[in-house]
C-alpha cells in the first residue's frame, strides 16, 4: 500500500508534531480536533515550529507555506474522509476515550485503512479489540516529534506482518528510526524510563537529596540531557502517573507502584510545565 492520505486525531503536543513531520514529507494530512479553537491552537504551534526551522535554515518561507498547505482542518472524527489510508490516534492517555474513537472510525473508514495509536503505554491488543486487529498497530513517537528520531512500532497480538512492514517503511520515509516492540505494558521506552523517574521522585520524597542534586547526578554522571525530575515536568506529571498505573496494573508487581509524592502532586494539579509548576516553577 502506498500511503498518501493520513488522518491525525488530536492536535496536542504529540498530534501536532506528528502532523508536522508528515506534512513536511508531502503527505496529505487531515488534522482532526474537537473544536475550531483547538485546531487553531495546533495549527499555530506547527506554524511556530516551522518558523524556528526557517531561522535554523532547515527550510525556506516558501517551503513552510507548502508544508502548511498539506494540512487540512477536520472538526470532529465523524468528518474524517472515508478514503484516508492511515489514521493515527494521538489523544490523551485514556483507554476508554481511545476505544470510543476506534469504534467510531471502524464504522466510517474504508476497510483497508490502517489504524495506529500513539499511546505511550496502553495495550495495542486491547485497543484493537473494537476494530480491525490485523490492521492495528502502535506508532509511539517521541517528544518533540520533529526532532526525535525514534518511533516504537508496537505489534498487537493480531497485527499482520503486512501491516508491520507498511508502517515500518512509512516511518523510514519520515527519516525516523523504527524499532519493533511487542505488546507488553509500557513497551520498552516507558517500561525503563518511567520507573527511573518514579525512583527519582521516591529519592526526593525520602530526603536523599534535593531535586537539583538528583537531576545533576543524572546529567553529569549519566550524561542524560536533562534530569529525571526536569523530564517529568516536561512530560507532565499526570502522564507519568498514568503510565506508572498501567505498569503497576499490567504486571501486578510492587516495583511499579507510583510514588505517593507523584500522586499527591497530580492531585494538587502541579503537573509541570503545562500548569506552570511541578518539581520546578516555570
Amino acid at each position: 500500500m502506498d500511503i498518501k492520505k493520513i488522518a491525525v486525531v488530536g492536535g496536542g503536543t504529540m498530534g501536532n508534531g506528528i502532523a508536522h513531520v508528515f506534512a513536511m514529507k508531502g503527505f496529505e494530512v487531515y488534522l482532526t480536533e474537537m473544536t475550531e479553537e483547538l485546531f487553531k491552537k495546533a495549527f499555530n504551534t506547527i506554524s511556530g515550529n516551522l518558523d524556528r526551522q526557517i531561522k535554523k535554515q532547515v527550510i525556506t518561507e516558501d517551503e513552510k507555506n507548502k508544508i502548511l498547505s498539506n494540512i487540512t482542518k477536520v472538526i470532529s472524527i465523524q468528518n474524517i474522509p472515508s478514503d484516508v489510508q492511515l489514521v493515527i490516534e494521538a489523544i490523551y492517555e485514556n483507554k476508554e476515550a481511545k476505544l470510543n474513537i476506534f469504534k467510531q472510525l471502524e464504522k466510517q473508514l474504508n476497510p483497508d485503512c490502517i489504524f495506529a495509536s500513539n499511546t505511550s503505554s496502553i495495550s495495542i491488543t486491547e485497543l484493537s479489540s473494537v476494530c480491525r486487529p490485523d490492521k492495528f498497530i502502535g506508532m509511539h513517537f517521541m517528544n518533540p516529534v520533529p526532532v526525535m528520531k525514534l518511533v516504537e512500532i508496537i505489534r498487537g497480538y493480531s497485527t499482520s506482518d503486512e501491516t508491520y512492514e507498511i508502517i515500518k517503511g512509512l516511518t523510514q520515509k519520515l527519516d525516523k528510526e523504527p524499532v519493533e516492540v511487542f505488546d507488553y505494558p509500557g513497551f520498552i521506552s516507558n517500561r525503563i524510563l518511567m520507573p527511573m523517574i518514579n525512583e527519582a521522585i521516591f529519592a526526593l520524597m525520602e530526603g536523599v537529596a534535593s531535586k537539583e542534586a538528583i537531576d545533576s547526578v543524572m546529567k553529569l554522571g549519566m550524561a542524560h540531557p536533562m534530569g529525571p525530575l526536569t523530564l517529568a515536568d516536561f512530560i507532565g506529571l499526570d502522564v507519568c502517573l498514568a503510565i506508572m498505573d498501567v505498569l503497576y496494573n499490567g504486571y501486578n508487581d510492587s516495583k511499579y507502584r507510583p510514588c505517593p509524592l507523584l500522586k499527591k502532586m497530580v492531585a494538587a494539579n502541579k503537573l509541570g510545565r503545562k500548569t506552570g509548576e511541578g518539581f520546578y516553577k516555570y
